[in-house]
C-alpha cells in the first residue's frame, strides 16, 4: 500500500487511542467487522473517503484531519489557489484534492476529484455514508452508479444525492475525469 493510506491508518489508530476506544467501538462506527477495521488501522488496505467520513462524524473529527493530518485553524475564510489543495492519491483509481481543509467546523467538505482511466471489465466499487453528496463535472464523462442505476455525466453536469445509497463512478473513454465533489 502507498505511504498516504499508512498515515491515514496511523491516524485512525491514533484517533482510537486519544479517545480510548476499543477496536469494536471503531468498527461499529464505521459499520464494519473488527477484523475489516483492524485491516485499515493496518494500512494494509485501501481506506475510502466514506469510511472516514463515518467515523469523522461520529467522533467530531474533520474529515480532512483524517485524510492530511492537518488541522484546520481559519474560521473566516479559506483560500484554496488552483491546484493547491491538500491531495491526497488513494489508490491509482482516485485523487481527492481538499478545497476547504483549513477551515475549522466545516458543515461541508468540498473535493477536487480526479478518476484515472481503469479496464472497462473492471466493477466499479461501490461505497456509501450518511449524508448527502453533490457532484458537478468539469471535464470528461464520469459513469456514476447510485444504487441500480447507472448514469452518464459529461462536463458542465452535476447531480446531487443520497450518499447512504451505494455509489461508485468510473471514468470513460479511456480519460482522466475531473470533478467537484461536496459531501455533506
Amino acid at each position: 500500500m502507498n505511504e498516504q493510506i499508512k498515515q491515514i491508518a496511523e491516524r485512525l489508530a491514533g484517533l482510537r487511542e486519544a479517545l480510548e476506544l476499543t477496536p469494536e467501538e471503531m468498527a461499529h462506527a464505521a459499520n464494519l467487522s473488527v477484523e475489516e477495521y483492524l485491516r485499515l488501522e493496518s494500512g494494509s488496505v485501501d481506506i475510502s473517503v466514506s469510511i472516514l467520513h463515518q467515523i469523522s462524524q461520529a467522533f467530531g473529527v474533520e474529515l480532512t484531519t483524517l485524510m492530511f493530518g492537518d488541522e484546520p485553524k481559519m474560521s473566516s475564510y479559506f483560500i484554496t489557489r488552483r491546484g493547491k489543495g491538500i491531495a491526497v492519491e488513494r489508490t491509482k483509481a482516485y485523487k481527492y484534492q481538499s478545497l476547504a481543509a483549513g477551515f475549522a467546523g466545516r458543515k461541508a467538505d468540498p473535493f477536487m476529484v480526479t478518476v484515472h482511466p481503469k479496464p472497462e471489465e473492471e466493477p466499479i466499487y461501490l461505497n456509501s455514508h450518511p449524508g448527502q453528496e453533490y457532484n458537478m463535472v468539469i471535464n470528461g464523462r464520469l459513469q456514476l452508479q447510485i444504487g441500480t442505476k447507472t448514469l452518464i455525466l459529461e462536463a458542465g453536469d452535476s447531480i446531487y444525492f443520497n450518499s447512504e445509497l451505494p455509489h461508485g463512478m468510473k471514468a470513460l473513454d479511456g480519460a482522466e475525469v475531473n470533478f467537484l465533489a461536496i459531501i455533506l
